[in-house]
């Protein structure tokens, strides 16, 4: 792993038996590369930079694991270009001048100069800008990898002047032909069907988790004197939880939106995959709680009002028994929520409201709406001419307004699913003896 404003070519990858079994497999060439064919096959993009000796500023944005270090240092082998590398999370202006200062020294000897940034994301404006005066004159190239949005994490003005790469978490496939790569620097250990298996699984497309798992294993069963590795030799030797997940990145909101869709598009099979899937990666469940509690207000509202409660109950649930028993309970209200009758009415009528009050500033209350608990403001005529609805027939008092002057919206229109057929057959009535 590269420090903070560390210089090194892309020969530099180590062989050293004791470097970690990651950097001993990085690639050397753009052929031994495994993964990310949108970006590498015959035509694509990076395929193409690489072949054409256009060398130009980029983001590879993308999960851990995928390669976007290893992309950056094949660049600078391919151009023959100074590679400086710095970490968003330790560098800061001291470092962006050093490289600057690099890149100069570089230039003056005829030599091209690749400035790489990981974690971008974790720079500040001032510092993403400080970039900017010297990829705009060709001093560098500048090469950001980020796992946030750079939509939203990166400058639009650096944006503006570097193409985007998507990279895609490995497939199983593509895991399997690391896991051989690296069984041949590990030739004293192996590992049975299921075992295998259940690391590519817990990989999660994260080539270096991958590394990193194969290698404790491995140096476990060397101290045990063990040759062939099978599932509970695997469960002893790892014992924190593998799956990836990123409680403040991409990831985390991505899998809570294929929930929350899940459940609107009234998938139960699906919602239940996505809330496992969040619980198995590390997810506070109280989270999930306070989120199913939001599906039962906006997707399901008035349609089936047990939802609500059923989602408070199952928080609550949650609350006494903890883990993992409570977790049923939000499993259960999660099957629910998938399974009611869907409406947003009530949630499209209270943005609606809330627009139009921002737009029209604060009407008086009419009169005979005015509360009067004083003799002085009864004289005043607070009140007058209120009629109480449970005196009129049917508790409705028809011809009744109860808008400010010159104010008539229909905000909420209920729709024809679930209770709402009855909520909306009575407002028709109600609507009916207006006009009479």
């Amino acid at each position: 792993m590269t420090t903070s404003g560390e210089l090194l070519t892309p020969a530099d990858a180590p062989d050293d038996p004791g470097a970690p079994l990651a950097e001993r497999l990085r690639p050397h060439t753009i052929d031994d590369v495994i993964g990310q064919a949108h970006l590498l096959g015959p035509g694509r993009p990076l395929r193409v930079a690489f072949a054409s000796g256009r060398l130009h500023s980029m983001i590879f944005w993308g999960p851990p694991g995928v390669g976007k270090t290893t992309l950056a240092r094949l660049m600078a082998g391919a151009f023959d270009a100074r590679f400086v590398s710095m970490s968003a999370v330790l560098g800061g202006v001291k470092e962006i001048r050093e490289a600057v200062a690099t890149a100069e020294n570089e230039r003056a000897h005829g030599r091209r100069t690749i400035v790489f940034v990981d974690e971008v994301h974790r720079f500040n404006k001032a510092q993403q800008d400080a970039f900017l005066p010297h990829v705009e004159r060709g001093l560098f190239v500048f090469i950001g990898a980020t796992t946030e949005n750079p939509s939203f994490e990166v400058n639009g003005a650096l944006l503006s002047r570097a193409r985007v790469y998507v990279l895609e978490p490995l497939t199983a496939d593509e895991l399997g032909v690391l896991f051989e790569r690296a069984l041949a620097l590990v030739p004293d250990v192996d590992f049975d069907a299921q075992a295998r298996e259940r690391l590519v699984g817990a990989a999660d497309g994260d080539a270096r988790r991958l590394f990193n798992a194969i290698e404790i294993t491995a140096a476990a069963a060397e101290a045990a004197g063990v040759r062939q590795v099978d599932a509970v030799f695997l469960d002893d030797a790892l014992s924190e939880n593998l799956r990836r997940f990123d409680k403040g990145g991409d990831a985390f909101f991505d899998q809570i939106s294929a929930l929350h869709k899940s459940v609107r598009g009234s998938d139960p099979d699906a919602s239940l995959y996505w809330f496992a899937r969040m619980l198995d990666g590390g997810v506070d469940p109280r989270y999930l709680a306070r989120r199913i509690v939001r599906m039962a207000t906006e997707d399901i509202g008035l349609a089936d009002p047990r939802a609500l409660r059923i989602a408070l109950d199952a928080a609550e649930v949650y609350e006494r028994l903890g883990s993992p028993e409570g977790e049923l309970a939000l499993a259960e209200a999660v099957v629910f929520m998938a399974v009611a009758a869907k409406s947003n009415a009530v949630y499209v009528a209270y943005n609606k409201v809330r627009a139009f009050v921002a737009e029209h500033g604060s009407d008086p209350v009419p009169m005979h709406l005015r509360n009067a608990p004083t003799r002085l403001m009864k004289g005043l005529g607070y009140g007058r001419g209120y009629r109480y609805a449970h005196d009129e027939p049917d508790a409705f008092a028809a011809g009744e307004t109860y808008f400010p002057p010159g104010v008539s919206e229909v905000f909420y229109e209920p729709t024809d699913r679930g209770l709402e057929i009855r909520i909306a057959e009575k407002l028709a009535a109600l609507r009916r003896r207006e006009c009479d």
